[in-house]
């Protein structure tokens, strides 16, 4: 009977120890208002990188090859926002200079320096431009002749002949089997007809060719983001119904420097973002936007910059593509209140978690979080958890899925578990967004709490 009380009593206090309610500590971070660098968004170098001195006046180059400048080692942009994104557009010409030659020097140096200024890269390789000296390629003019009376004033060139999907077309399969899924290339234009690549006539293509152009990208961007410039409803609709594509234009801004009766900006922007089917596209893949001329000729213009603003936002714009010239020094404040808005800003709100858990078991986690911008981010970096002391830190990562989290509030809860070799102690928690192909912070959140290698603090563990 003895030995059944002391049974008893044991069984009764383990069932009063496990019942005491763990303690729970809740984290509501400090909001800070900084204009964040972060992947994939804000303002973009055009054929140049953090660091090179921009355009003079209101000019641009495009379509040529990068003319490198000399680097200092200094980053910072002068009248120009720093940015985490560069572009590249090129002339078709310049990439397959002999029939099934390609320079791919261009792009990898390209590429290579974007890298090391700490930007990934947008391209558009166009068929072609204006003029003889943007034309198609020389072998490929000499293949066609000369074309007269082209059906589009804006075609070099006539794309329902076979040898242009097959050439063309081929190099830009080609140009996928080398560069998809390129850790620093953050997105392609969808480039098929027209000079610049903008599209021009695409209403006017057969569907056969309208979607062999097309597919050439589809099919050969696995890994990669594509974004189609919005040309018409058949063109948009065929990639949107293939796979998640996002949308770009090349004329921002444009509030009446065409015609005194039609603008881009109110007679086919708004229209065509429904008629063409993107209106929603932004959900899945990123929206990229340029300047129409300069930001400087808006001003010159007397344009609305904050009107412009206010209407990129509404389209869920990601990025900006200002033609690397300079931002009118009395419209920062306005570009910087964009910069704030532009893509996502992601702002932790609360975070509890135990204040102790054992080695080879799980904590458990709630989140709410924030978007702030209005888009979401577009590349599933993982969000992870790490305890670190003065001895070791031990990084988990979680299964959130950052490209879901839209504007507005999101909750994640999880738990994780902590590795059995992990010693007992007291740990600092911490928490941080990574780069996908390496354990180091990559993505800077709007609250406060950062530290010096860019995971954010939370508060102390207890691990038995």
């Amino acid at each position: 009977m003895k030995m059944k009380f002391l049974v008893g009593l044991i069984l009764s206090m383990t069932v009063c120890l496990t019942a005491i309610p763990q303690e729970t500590i809740t984290v509501r971070p400090a909001e800070i208002d900084d204009v964040l660098i972060n992947p994939g968004i804000g303002f973009m170098t055009f054929q140049r990188f953090n660091g090179d001195k921009l355009n003079d006046g209101k000019g641009w180059t495009e379509g040529f090859p990068i003319v490198y400048q000399d680097f200092d080692g200094n980053l910072e942009n002068e009248n120009h926002p720093m940015t985490s994104l560069a572009y590249f557009r090129v002339y078709w010409k310049f990439v397959e200079p002999a029939k099934d030659v390609y320079a791919w020097d261009l792009i990898d140096l390209a590429l290579q320096t974007a890298k090391e200024r700490g930007q990934t890269m947008l391209l558009r390789i166009a068929p072609y431009g204006t003029g003889p000296e943007r034309d198609v390629p020389d072998w490929y003019r000499e293949m066609m002749g000369e074309e007269k009376n082209l059906p589009i004033d804006k075609w070099q060139t006539n794309p329902e002949y076979p040898r242009y999907v097959e050439h063309f077309g081929g190099m830009i399969r080609d140009l996928g089997q080398r560069y998809s899924g390129h850790p620093v290339l953050e997105s392609v234009d969808v480039s098929i007809v027209g000079a610049w690549g903008e599209g021009a006539g695409s209403e006017r293509l057969t569907q056969k060719t309208r979607e062999a152009l097309v597919d050439c990208y589809l099919e050969s961007f696995p890994d990669t983001d594509l974004i189609m410039l919005l040309t018409d409803e058949k063109t948009n609709k065929y990639g949107l119904s293939k796979r998640n594509v996002g949308w770009r234009v090349d004329c921002l801004g444009d509030m009446g420097g065409f015609s005194k009766t039609w603008c881009h900006m109110l007679d086919y922007y708004p229209q065509a973002i429904i008629e063409c089917g993107m209106k929603d596209a932004w959900k899945t893949a990123p929206v990229s936007l340029e300047v129409c001329w300069v930001m400087q000729h808006w001003k010159d213009m007397g344009w609305d910059v904050d009107y412009i603003i206010d209407q990129s936002l509404k389209w869920h714009i990601s990025s900006f593509n200002g033609k690397s010239s300079p931002t009118p020094k009395e419209w920062e404040p306005n570009v910087e209140r964009w910069l704030k808005k532009m893509g996502y800003r992601l702002a932790l709100r609360k975070f509890t978690y135990p204040s102790k858990v054992k080695a080879g078991e799980t904590l458990t986690f709630t989140s709410w979080w924030e978007n702030k911008g209005v888009a979401p981010c577009y590349k599933p970096f993982p969000l992870a958890l790490r305890l670190k002391n003065d001895e070791r830190q031990t990084i988990v990562k979680t299964k959130a899925d950052i490209r879901e989290w839209l504007p507005g509030d999101s909750l994640y809860d999880d738990s994780i578990l902590i590795p059995k070799d992990v010693p007992a102690g007291e740990y600092t928690l911490e928490i941080a967004i990574l780069d996908l192909h390496s354990e180091q912070p990559k993505v800077k959140l709007a609250i406060d709490g950062i530290q010096d290698d860019g995971w954010y603090l939370l508060g102390k563990l207890l691990l038995q």
